[in-house]
């Protein structure tokens, strides 16, 4: 007869193999709160991942919006905080307009 493994000279019988492990409550128990524990520190490690993520996106986009400013500086043409700020100049009327419209 084969074994379990599907070895042709060990036997079940020959007691070798013991499977009458039995488990107590207290084991299951002790089990589930190792396992609560470390499903607890996965949850806490996921966390910091996303966090360290999101400051790793936040420092790359500060990283490219500063070497474009750089860029622009060594070529001499405004960024586009100062296009937008010309922009905004340009719609506003300015103050002798505004003189010549209460007049």
């Amino acid at each position: 007869m084969s074994g379990p493994n599907g070895d042709p000279d060990i036997s079940s019988e020959d007691g070798i193999i013991n499977d009458d492990d039995e488990f107590g409550d207290e084991e299951y128990a002790s089990i589930n709160n190792m396992l609560d524990q470390i499903n607890s520190y996965l949850d806490d490690l996921e966390e910091r991942n996303d966090a360290l993520n999101g400051k790793l996106h936040e420092l790359l986009e500060s990283n490219r919006q500063a070497r474009l400013d750089f860029r622009a500086q060594l070529t001499g043409s405004p960024t586009q905080d100062e296009n937008h700020a010309v922009e905004q100049e340009s719609s506003l009327p300015s103050d002798q307009n505004q003189h010549e419209e209460n007049q």
